[in-house]
């Protein structure tokens, strides 16, 4: 019998949150306030809190009305909590001037840490490259834990990126390609994140190993250049061929690159072929797929 992504049983965030193991201390109900000094960052969390304009929105809206969703922490073996959703809630309540926050205690191990971590920031909107890379990384990891047994490696890693896939707006193929970024170098990933250097090349340059890595990036610095698609293709297969130097990367970063082909494709033809309820991304992702196929 065949195996599917469906068979994977997995916690949804909305689940784990509804479900038992909640800690009620003195019968004070389910939420209650913790200090902040007491809650600790998520190990290896993924997601950056930045000091923007949204984070302001948030200290004005706890100023006002206080913390209107409360986090999500668990007890630390040594003390205190570990933060697992509200790392931005906490940080605005802190500028906020606040000493508590409210939040739900919860006895979880480390893979339902991570799935609760995941779920409740990856359908933010505005994500950086390297956010998403590593949640999905680390999300990847702890749907491996839970396991598709008596499956190869390679089998049961390809059902768990289609149970990502799920409960994302991401397709399958472009959550693997995400988990790739995380091979970069981190001054490469920044890079991406900067838009400096391009979404698909950065996944082919991924397969370079970190020496050809660093490499490649004194060249670019010396060059003043970032490889195109066709030119990062490129030197993914001399590396796999085990052909790439310095003077094959200079070589491809310095020719003379071809124009770029545009092509526009006609609202009024492409509703022939797909349902009026199709978003433009739904268009996309389809007309990308069945070309992968050619």
């Amino acid at each position: 019998m065949k195996s599917s992504a469906k068979n994977i049983q997995m916690t949804t965030y909305e689940e784990l949150l509804s479900g038992g193991n909640l800690v009620e201390p003195g019968g004070n109900g389910n939420v209650q306030e913790i200090p902040l000094s007491e809650m600790f960052p998520f190990k290896g969390h993924p997601f950056k809190v930045l000091d923007d304009e949204t984070m302001q929105d948030t200290v004005e809206s706890i100023k006002a009305y206080g913390v209107l969703v409360p986090g999500i922490v668990r007890p630390r073996a040594e003390g205190g909590y570990e933060l697992i959703a509200g790392h931005r809630r906490r940080h605005a309540s802190e500028l906020a001037g606040k000493a508590t926050m409210p939040v739900i205690v919860r006895e979880l191990d480390d893979d339902e840490a991570t799935l609760i971590m995941v779920d409740s920031n990856i359908q933010r909107e505005n994500l950086f490259p390297s956010e998403k890379a590593w949640a999905y990384k680390m999300k990847l990891d702890a749907l491996k834990h839970q396991g598709v047994k008596d499956t190869s490696r390679q089998l049961g890693e390809k059902y768990s990126v289609d149970a990502l896939s799920e409960n994302s707006n991401d397709s399958a193929r472009n959550i693997h390609r995400f988990i790739r970024l995380t091979e970069l170098l981190p001054e490469l990933l920044q890079m991406v994140d900067d838009k400096k250097l391009p979404f698909n090349p950065a996944v082919e340059l991924s397969y370079l190993t970190r020496e050809q890595q660093r490499e490649l990036m004194e060249v670019m610095g010396e060059l003043q250049a970032v490889p195109s698609l066709e030119q990062a293709k490129r030197l993914k297969k001399y590396s796999q061929e085990g052909k790439l130097d310095r003077n094959v990367m200079d070589a491809i970063l310095t020719e003379e690159r071809p124009a770029p082909v545009q092509v526009t494709l006609k609202n009024d033809r492409l509703k022939q072929y797909f349902p009026q309820t199709y978003t433009a991304k739904q268009i996309e992702e389809v007309i990308f797929s069945l070309l992968e196929l050619v």
